[in-house]
């Protein structure tokens, strides 16, 4: 999976309704919406600008996903792939 893929999979994921097991690990509907925000400007500055600005950009997804006590799951997986993705070397 590259880049892309990654964000618009993150993407997609908080974009549908919580499930009740995402509600269970700690997910809200305003944080959800605040993540898939984050995630989408993201991909729209390096849809703008390249991968190059890749490099720039220091998301901080586990960060706060810790700081509001999301565990471990279904949604967690995607926004924490979709960060690798963002920090990961690119030769775009």
């Amino acid at each position: 999976m590259d880049l892309a893929e990654a964000l618009d999979k993150a993407v997609a994921a908080l974009k549908a309704p919580l499930e009740p097991t995402d509600r269970e690990q700690g997910w809200t509907d305003d944080l959800r919406r605040e993540i898939q925000e984050e995630i989408s400007v993201n991909r729209s500055a390096l849809r703008r600008h390249g991968h190059g600005l890749a490099k720039h950009l220091r998301p901080r997804l586990d960060e706060w996903m810790a700081h509001e006590g999301v565990q471990p799951g279904r949604l967690h997986d995607v926004v924490m792939n979709a960060q690798t993705h963002i920090t990961a070397p690119h030769t775009h």
